[in-house]
């Protein structure tokens, strides 16, 4: 099997900006604001340009506390950008996101490098830099979700274990469904570049299974940590005031 890959040249990538365009052009039709998608399509290109010149660095130099520090902004960047659609945000809440994703991923993270692929050395950083950007981003989107439907059937419900799981369950919902969709509806990212490079499609399938357990254990180990956190503040809030002495 040819191991080539073509080589898509800036000229021809320009093509693919014409559909991108044509939508563009609809919210614009539509009376909807045009600044948003312009400004993420804008910043997705140059960040990608920019990491794209970084990873090359990075995959140059190989030193393990280059690669630990890049691991760390990517995990403190999760932890933050993760509670973004909650109406109240606290340093703790930033803090639980924070933990609850390093929970959730480093360890499965560690099993993956070192117990599935075997990484010699450990810190390869084309192989650890990708699979923990997978880990770590699930996880943020994971914590998001059960952070917003937490606050929101918070605000319904006094029940403070049924907000917790539906909570959980939503959180579940995307990653869920990629389960039951994967090899008939889509062929994800990483199998599909693994065959368009080349390699075998019966060897691209078991990284893709890695991949798929890894991100569904993180998202809800990630979530579920975070809603045991924040339940457990809840209900020690609670017992405080219960606890304070009322004034006659």
């Amino acid at each position: 099997m040819d191991k080539s890959i073509y080589i898509i040249s800036m000229w021809d990538l320009l093509w693919i900006f014409i559909p991108v365009t044509l939508v563009i052009f609809i919210f614009k039709l539509w009376k909807l604001k045009i600044t948003s998608p312009i400004h993420g399509i804008v910043r997705m290109f140059i960040q990608l340009l920019l990491i794209g010149y970084a990873l090359n660095y990075i995959f140059q130099t190989g030193r393990p506390a280059i690669i630990f520090g890049i691991l760390t902004v990517m995990l403190c960047a999760a932890g933050f950008i993760a509670p973004r659609p909650l109406e109240k945000k606290t340093p703790l809440i930033y803090f639980l996101s924070l933990i609850s994703i390093g929970v959730g991923s480093i360890p499965i993270l560690i099993i993956v490098i070192l117990g599935v692929v075997h990484l010699s050395p450990w810190y390869d950083p084309r192989y650890l830099i990708p699979i923990a950007g997978m880990i770590f981003a699930n996880s943020m989107n994971a914590v998001s979700i059960a952070a917003e439907r937490f606050e929101s059937e918070s605000h319904r419900s006094d029940e403070v274990q049924v907000a917790k799981s539906t909570a959980f369950k939503a959180a579940l919902i995307p990653i869920t469904n990629s389960l039951f969709a994967v090899g008939i509806v889509s062929l994800p990212g990483m199998m599909t570049g693994q065959i368009l490079s080349g390699v075998s499609p019966l060897i691209a399938v078991r990284y893709q299974i890695m991949v798929m357990c890894m991100i569904f254990s993180s998202a809800g180990l990630s979530s579920a940590t975070y809603l045991f956190f924040t339940c457990r503040f809840i209900d020690k809030n609670n017992h405080s005031m219960q606890e304070s002495p009322t004034l006659g």
